[in-house]
């Protein structure tokens, strides 16, 4: 064996004497200490000057033979094995594109203002974790040698359609919904059902960059359709794309400008699905968690829902680290959504759905609603009189407030220099597609308001905006 070749054990230490001198022969192939073809000592031999039992090192020789670091050739002796020649150097690590780059900044955080997930403080962990260990032991999850219905778990699907029926007036089966690992995922369950490569697509502008990102992926062509007071405007969508074989919008409440659909444009768009065998997907991405009064019903309460998909979350009303939600299939659609959940996108643990059936059976879910609704709108009010002290512009916009810039104004660059300081507020002009609509302003979430920090925080931002005022 090469001289250069130095093998010290420690006996005191958890790792096996025998996985030490692999480890160690390893490492000097790797790094070309030992080259391909060099002669080992015979086990017996190593084992002799180890100072240990001749197995031990037989042991780590037939690890090394197993990974095809050595080969044996009898009388031959032990060989180190050839090797391809790799480069000195890794190749580059692939820089993330335009997207990705700007989801992780969407998802930075925690920080002030920050949309897209609930208050920092308030989390339901210690009751999560109660259910969940409950559920482990009862229902032997991990233990169980049958396979968890891919649709997702009875007990949950029950308490989402019941909990639909009371919260936003729309009545469906248990048989009808499927548990998913949050929206994205329904989303992405939803477009495959539906497999409308090529078809035009109503989207709103602005909307949600991950929607129109799956989208795109989907191979869908999407029509840009403008947004105002009263949602998603309809009749610029049947003008511009009549044919198109679906819409996706969010009609309880406009993300990210907070404008609700209103009847007249809802019926519109359902007689104009019927009237076309086009599809309707609903984001609910609120759910009941709306500030203004009683949430408006979901959109799929009426036409019997025959030509509306609904997506809803946890993600806002528990916590998005839970990454579970669910889709409501039209009864037409139940079946095919069944065959692609169970070949392509299965619900997620079973033991998180379990956990989750149980908060909600025991009346905890619907008290944390209503606590988030009352904290979101205190801070939202602290919030909305910062701005009124600084004779600011703003809208309500859902759980956030719009805070309206001077045209031309850098929103990208702003919410940069603000995530230096532990504010994280969303730029409005990322979430348009047409450059010409675009409109610059913050997207300022009101969970992650606090109102102990609003102040400081508001100061600070107003510093920042102020510096770049042309």
């Amino acid at each position: 064996m090469d001289s250069d070749l130095q093998i010290q054990l420690d006996r005191t230490a958890k790792l096996s004497l025998a996985e030490q001198i692999r480890e160690s022969i390893s490492r000097a192939i790797e790094s070309g200490v030992l080259a391909p073809g060099t002669r080992l000592p015979s086990w017996q031999d190593l084992a002799a000057q180890l100072g240990v039992a001749r197995g031990t090192v037989q042991a780590a020789y037939e690890r090394l033979s197993d990974a095809q670091m050595i080969e044996t050739f009898g009388a031959g002796g032990t060989r180190v094995a050839p090797r391809l020649r790799v480069a000195a150097t890794l190749p580059k690590a692939p820089r993330l594109g335009a997207f990705m780059r700007a989801y992780e900044e969407m998802n930075a955080g925690p920080a002030i203002f920050q949309l897209g997930v609930p208050a920092f403080e308030g989390l339901p962990e210690k009751l999560f974790s109660r259910a969940r260990s409950s559920n482990l032991l009862k229902t032997g999850c991990l233990s169980s040698l049958l396979y968890p219905d891919p649709r997702g778990e009875f007990e949950l699907r029950r308490e989402i359609a019941g909990n639909l029926s009371i919260a936003r007036n729309f009545h469906c089966h248990p048989e009808q919904v499927f548990v998913t690992s949050g929206y994205s995922s329904g989303l992405g369950l939803a477009l495959r059902v539906l497999n409308l490569d090529g078809k035009k697509v109503w989207m709103e502008e602005p909307g949600f960059m991950v929607t129109r990102k799956g989208l795109e992926l989907a191979r869908l062509n999407i029509v840009p359709i403008p947004v105002d007071a009263d949602g998603l405007n309809v009749d610029y969508g049947i003008e511009k794309a009549a044919d198109a074989a679906l819409a996706v919008l969010t009609p309880g409440q406009q993300a990210p400008l907070g404008s609700t659909l209103s009847l007249r444009r809802r019926l519109q768009m359902l007689e104009w699905a019927a009237s076309r065998d086009a599809w309707i997907i609903e984001d609910d991405y609120l759910g009941d968690l709306q500030l203004q009064g009683r949430p408006a019903p979901a959109m799929a309460s009426l036409g019997e829902g025959k030509r509306v998909i609904h997506i809803g979350s946890f993600s806002k009303t528990v916590s998005p680290a839970l990454r579970l939600g669910f889709v409501v299939a039209p009864t037409e659609l139940a079946n095919a959504f069944a065959e692609v959940a169970a070949t392509l996108a299965p619900a997620p643990s079973p033991v998180i759905q379990l956990a989750t059936a149980q908060f909600m059976r025991d009346g905890h879910y619907i008290r944390r609603v209503r606590r988030l609704k009352r904290l979101y709108s205190a801070q939202r009010d602290a919030l909305c009189e910062q701005l009124r002290m600084r004779d600011a512009e703003w809208v309500n916009a859902g759980l956030a407030v719009l805070l309206r810039l001077p045209d031309g104004a850098p929103d990208v660059r702003i919410v940069r220099e603000a995530m230096t300081v532990g504010m994280a507020p969303s730029p409005l002009s990322v979430w348009f597609a047409n450059p010409s609509w675009t409109l610059p302003g913050l997207l300022l979430g009101v969970a992650t308001a606090p109102e102990q920090h609003l102040a400081t925080s508001c100061r600070r931002l107003f510093e920042i905006i102020e510096r770049y005022r042309s």
